[in-house]
């Protein structure tokens, strides 16, 4: 399925193509830079011209849902703001942070406050997000501000009627819940009653249609998990890693997705090693193992980052596989951080689907 001719010609004279940053059978988003009329800035692209005909009514209606979403929230500084929209692809700005499940803001009050007060300007607005229970439509800023992207699934009212007020109430229920893992020592009394508490239509959803809904996106559509890899990252990447620590030479890999445009979803094998040759003889393990595909790319590192708890930092070469690198700088912590990645970096392997945003990296 073709792009409108007349969103053609405006993607082809105003957007430059960048990092795809995922791809499924409601719309393929990718990262680029967009000639407005200020100039050439970062943004993020929306299309349906990959959308396959099955899905093409339910991806509309979903692109008709975030346009309007976001038109409303222009101005607000709650999110992405709306640079061009055209019948079957629209650009919105790039917000400069990473997603909540990525930055991990444990014991982040402000951060925390600052995302009340984004669904206070929702609600003011007559926003409901809809889809606040994912993790990676949180966004934490550079500023260390909160900020929410995807409003596929918004609902907009002009009147605060019950509905509406039963939405926003889950809004922020959904809101809570994440800051009862990252900062549960923060929650207040009433907070604390807001989450004990589910809505009448939240628990008819549970109940009855989160369950048809599981059904169609992980049989049907293969979704499976928060950060995109579906069932290759959940059911294939932890085969494939108990058969890379077989090999003796081996001490640990951590896997991770990237959106890639061939096959749509790839994994990255990061594997910690002394053999800087031992690439090609763990890529015929696999081959030979005859089990899940092989990652399509596989970098043997000195060392894997590690968290406190000595756990990989998955966050971290996640953004690395998707050449995000210029997201990456926030969340170093010191110099030593910075050129213990260094060498990550430069022997990496998705080369193909990259651009320039790591220009000004401090650690590269």
């Amino acid at each position: 399925m073709s792009l409108p001719k007349d969103d053609a010609v405006v993607l082809s004279a105003r957007w430059t193509e960048g990092v795809l940053l995922k791809r499924d059978v409601f719309s393929t988003v990718e990262r680029g830079r967009f000639h407005g009329d200020s100039g050439e800035v970062d943004a993020v692209l929306r299309r349906l011209d990959e959308v396959p005909w099955w899905s093409f009514l339910l991806a509309r209606h979903l692109f008709g849902r975030e346009k309007h979403a976001l038109v409303l929230a222009k101005g607000l500084n709650a999110g992405p703001e709306l640079l061009w929209a055209g019948r079957r692809a629209l650009v919105r700005g790039f917000v400069d942070g990473v997603a909540l499940h990525l930055a991990k803001p444990h014991g982040d009050l402000a951060y925390f406050r600052s995302a009340k007060d984004v669904l206070r300007r929702l609600r003011r607005a007559g926003i409901c997000h809809n889809d606040l229970a994912k993790e990676q439509n949180w966004l934490v800023g550079r500023d260390g501000r909160a900020y929410v992207t995807d409003f596929q699934l918004a609902a907009c009212f002009r009147r605060r009627g019950r509905l509406y007020r039963i939405l926003a109430y889950e809004d922020l229920r959904h809101l809570l819940k994440h800051k009862r893992s990252y900062a549960p020592e923060a929650l207040t009394p009433r907070e604390r009653k807001v989450l004990a508490k589910k809505s009448f239509v939240a628990s008819l959803w549970l109940a009855t249609g989160k369950k048809v809904y599981r059904a169609i996106t992980r049989g049907l559509f293969n979704f499976t998990d928060r950060e995109g890899g579906g069932r290759r990252l959940v059911n294939d990447a932890p085969v494939l890693a108990e058969l890379i620590r077989k090999n003796p030479a081996v001490r640990d890999t951590a896997i991770v997705a990237f959106a890639d445009r061939r096959s749509g979803v790839g994994l990255y094998a990061f594997v910690e090693a002394d053999q800087s040759a031992l690439e090609g003889q763990l890529r015929n393990e696999l081959t030979a193992a005859k089990g899940p595909k092989p990652p399509e790319h596989i970098q043997v590192v000195h060392a894997l980052p590690r968290d406190t708890s000595g756990k990989p930092r998955t966050e971290i070469l996640q953004l690395v596989a998707m050449n995000q690198l210029d997201l990456i700088e926030p969340m170093m912590k010191n110099d030593q951080d910075r050129a213990f990645l260094k060498d990550i970096l430069e022997q990496r392997k998705n080369l193909r689907d990259r651009f320039n945003f790591e220009a000004d990296l401090p650690i590269s």
